[in-house]
Parts: C-alpha cells; structure tokens; sequence
C-alpha cells in the first residue's frame, strides 16, 4: 500500500516494487495529483508493468554501456562500437533516455551535417542509438523506441581495383599492410576476416583456410581453398611469422588502418582513399584526387576477377562469403564472354535468312565490281585464271559464279563490302 506525504509545498508519492520502496515526486502541489499519480503507479505494478519513474532515472550513457556489452559478448568489435559513439555521446550525455525523440535527433543530424558528416554516417550512428534503444526496452529501461528520422543515402559501391592500381598501391603502402592488400584481392574477404585471420584456421599442407561462424559477417562455416598464387601470399607471411595472428604489426593484431590505407593511396596517386567528411573529400578533389580506392574495392575486384574467369556464381559466392545473388546485380558485374556471346548472337539474329557471301577469287571479285560500277552487263565475262563466269541476269538480281569446279552458287542478295 502506498502513502502520500509532502516535502515542502510539493506533495511525493511512497509505494513499493520486489520489496523495494520507491519515491517520485508529484510535481504538484495538489493532493488529488499525488493521488491519481499513486494509482497510476500501483496499477502499472499490479499489471507487472515497470513503473514510469524508472524509465526517468534512465541516460544516455547507461544505454551505452549496454550496447558496448553486448558487442563484446557477441564479438562485434568493441572498437568499431566506441567509434560509433565518439559524436553521440557529445550530443546526449547525461540526457535522459524519454527525453531522446524525433525532434533531439533532428537537431543531431543538423549538427552532424555543419561538421561536414556524410549522410551514411550519420545513419550508421542512428543505427547505433536504435540499436541501444531496443537493448533498453527489452532490459525493461526503455519504455518506448522512438522514431528516428533518416537520411537518404547514394552510397552505392562501383570502385574497382585495376592492375595498376594494385601495383603502385602495394609499393605505397608499409610493409605490414602488403599481405593484407594480397590477400584480399586475390579472396574478396572482408577486412575484419583477413585481418583477424589465425594460424590455427590454416592448413598450409592442405592448401586450405577455414573461418568460424564467429569470425564470419553471416556467421557461418566457410572453407576455402588457396590457388597457387594465394598459397605463395600465406608462405610469405609464414616466415614472417609472430605470434598467432596471419596477417599483424610487430605481432600484435592489426586494427584500423585506414589513415596508413588513405596516405598511400594518395602517395600513390590513385585517389585519396577513405572520406574522412566532406571538407577532406573537398580538400583532396581540388588537388584532383578522386574518391577511394577503399579495401572493401578488393571485394568487388575479386568477385569480377571470378566471373572474367568463368567461375560458377555458387561457388564465387562460397569463397567471398556473399549469402545471395544480389552481390552481381549491386556490384554491376559482368562477365566479359557473356557480353561477346550476346553480340554473336545478335549478329546470327540480324542475319538470318540472308545467304552468305560466296567464295571467288580475285579475278572473280573484280569482274564483281565491274559490274556494280558500270551497272549493265552485256555478255558473260569470263575469268582468264579460273576459267568461271559472272553475269547478271535482265532483272539485275540474280549473280551466278561458275567456277573452275563447275559448281553455280546463286545469292539473291549479294552485297559487297569491300576488299
């Protein structure tokens, strides 16, 4: 049973959840407010329902630490999490999670947006803040997920690594980054599996690498194994070997590369690598430097490298670790044969019904021109080498070539294109 009581002018409200007393303010000075508040509460308890004044005690940074404990027991990446909180937390600290809504949001993305942020950015952010929004409403601290407004995003993937840029890139980059960069063009594998990659997961002898469903983005096994040229990578690595990681710096796990990626692209000449925001793509475009290359280009290289090489799709697919189809439709790849079949094809389309073109030789050939030119032929006229004739018949439409061979050939539609 709860109990009113007043602090100063102000009447407060005393019931009790599991045994525990909880306190909260009316807010009011009026009895009749505290009452309706304190049936409002007990209700909410009697239907196991958590009171309202817990979602109140709740802040931003609470939820935050319950999104960086869950990617660590999950193993996504603690890293990759903090650097989605670096700008949030500088706009909700100590903000108390029903206060976060559609409108603070908005107010976010026009902060973001002064500081020159891309528009996937920000919504990579936004899919954070959702993300701890739901671990709260199902630990019971969040009591509604609100709507977030999103940006629309072109951020569609079309880069492609060409030879040479893989060549003068590999020289820029520091030694330690190499294999990173040769593995995963010849592979296609995500950055986070090359880079976590394990010696425990290769079988040198076999000429095998196998990921775990908890080092792979859909979490599932995936066995691949290595072509000479990738096997050549792994001995590489193998004599530099410290530790247990493939792929390291002095041993230690590589982390996050890319401004070591950016620098050498740009020492390259080939772009300037990953886009920081809009003021450095701006900085670097006007020294006419273009976006990328980024390592998740060695993907899309990859998975057109195995289609130039007739590798069926399923199998392309099994090796990359891509779950569906749509990898080819969402990298734009085409298979180069493909298209040279389809234009043979259309040539067989366009010219069907027409007679080919008959042998002759090249006295024949040039009575044949004779004829078109002059446009009236008179008499046979025959050939001094071959012993054949042409002639054209009174409608002009009709070519008959009589060979040494004594065979006639007729075409109704003979044309000349030329010697």
């Amino acid at each position: 049973m709860g109990t009113i009581y007043k602090r100063g002018n102000v009447f407060w409200v005393k019931y009790y959840q599991h045994g525990k007393p909880i306190f909260e303010s009316s807010r009011s000075k009026k009895e009749a407010d505290a009452k309706k508040l304190l049936q409002l509460r007990e209700g909410e308890i009697v239907q196991g329902k958590v009171p309202g004044v817990v979602y109140d005690r709740v802040r931003f940074e609470d939820l935050a630490e319950m999104f960086l404990r869950d990617r660590r027991i999950n193993g996504k990446g603690v890293l990759e999490g903090e650097r989605r909180l670096k700008h949030l937390e500088k706009f909700f600290f100590g903000v108390k999670v029903p206060n976060i809504d559609s409108d603070m949001f908005s107010r976010y993305i026009d902060k973001r947006l002064d500081e020159g942020a891309a528009n996937a950015t920000i919504n990579r952010e936004r899919s954070a803040l959702c993300f701890m929004l739901t671990l709260g409403y199902r630990s019971n601290k969040v009591s509604r997920i609100p709507y977030l407004p999103k940006l629309e995003e072109n951020n569609v993937k079309t880069g492609f690594l060409e030879d040479f840029e893989y060549e003068t890139l590999r020289e820029a980059l520091p030694e330690y980054l190499r294999g990173v960069l040769d593995f995963g063009y010849l592979t296609g594998w995500r950055k986070e599996e090359v880079v976590g990659l394990t010696w425990d997961r290769v079988d040198l002898q076999n000429r095998k690498v196998r990921l775990n469903p908890e080092h792979t983005k859909n979490k599932q096994v995936r066995d691949m194994f290595m072509e000479d040229a990738l096997l050549a990578v792994m001995y590489d690595q193998w004599a530099n070997k410290t530790g247990q990681y493939v792929f390291h710096r002095d041993g230690y796990r590589i982390k996050d590369f890319r401004g070591a990626w950016s620098k050498a692209c740009r020492d390259a000449g080939i772009g300037y690598g990953y886009k920081r925001d809009d003021k450095y793509a701006e900085k670097h475009m006007a020294n006419g430097l273009n976006p990328g290359p980024t390592y998740h280009d060695l993907r899309r290289t990859a998975v057109r490298e195995m289609s130039r090489a007739g590798v069926p799709r399923k199998i392309a697919m099994m090796r990359t670790g891509h779950k569906t189809e749509s990898v080819y439709s969402r990298y734009n790849i085409v298979n180069e044969a493909d298209l040279e079949l389809a234009a043979k094809r259309l040539d067989q389309h366009r010219n069907k019904g027409q007679a080919e073109m008959p042998d002759m030789t090249m006295e024949q050939l040039l009575v044949f021109m004779m004829m078109v030119n002059s446009q009236t032929v008179t008499k046979p006229l025959q050939s001094a080498k071959s012993g054949g004739s042409v002639r054209r018949t009174g409608s002009g439409q009709v070519v008959d070539f009589t060979g040494a061979g004594g065979r006639n050939r007729t075409d109704t539609n003979a044309r000349f294109t030329g010697f």
